[in-house]
C-alpha cells in the first residue's frame, strides 16, 4: 500500500503525510512539480525526524508517474470531493496507491480519467473539504484495516 501526492503545494501537509507513511510503513510518492522545495524548513519541521524512515519517490511529472505505475500494475485510487464511491464501501488491495490532489486545485482531468476508482470521504454538507493530511490518515487507516484483517 502506498500514498501519492499530486503536485502538493503546502509543505506542512506533505511533511505530515510523509510522517504518516513512516509510521504506517507505507511508501510515499511525490508527483512534481511541488509548490515548494524539498529543503523547505516548514516541510522538514512537519516531517521532523521521521523523514529518514520513509521511502519517498519523487516523480518529475504526471506522465512519468503514470508510466511507472502502469509498469508495476498498481491500482490507482483517487480521493476526491467529487468521488462516486464512499471510501468505507470500497475494497482495498495491498497493491493500491492512494492518491491525493493538490491542496489548492485538486487534480487535472487527465488524472481523474486515469484513476481506477474515485473515492470520497463524506463530510457535512456545505463544507468544502478535509485537510489533505487528515484525509490521507483516514484513507490509510481504512485501507490498512481491510488488507491486514481481511476477515473483518
Amino acid at each position: 500500500m502506498q500514498i501519492a501526492l499530486f503536485q502538493p503545494d503546502i509543505p506542512q501537509n506533505t511533511g505530515t503525510v510523509l510522517r504518516l507513511c513512516a509510521c504506517l510503513e507505507m511508501a510515499a510518492h511525490i508527483i512534481e512539480p511541488a509548490g515548494f522545495p524539498f529543503s523547505d524548513r516548514l516541510f522538514r519541521r512537519a516531517g521532523m525526524d521521521y523523514l529518514k524512515h520513509v521511502s519517498v519517490t519523487r516523480h518529475d511529472s504526471w506522465p512519468k508517474f503514470s508510466a511507472w505505475r502502469a509498469a508495476h500494475g498498481y491500482r490507482l485510487l483517487l480521493f476526491t470531493t467529487k468521488g462516486a464511491t464512499n471510501y468505507l464501501d470500497f475494497r482495498y488491495q495491498t497493491s493500491d496507491i492512494l492518491l491525493f490532489g493538490r491542496e489548492t486545485a485538486g487534480v487535472t482531468d487527465e488524472v481523474v480519467e486515469a484513476a481506477d476508482a474515485r473515492l470520497v470521504i463524506p463530510i457535512t454538507p456545505g463544507l468544502r473539504s478535509l485537510n489533505v493530511a487528515m484525509s490521507a490518515a483516514m484513507a490509510a487507516g481504512e485501507a490498512l484495516r481491510q488488507v491486514r484483517n481481511p476477515q473483518v
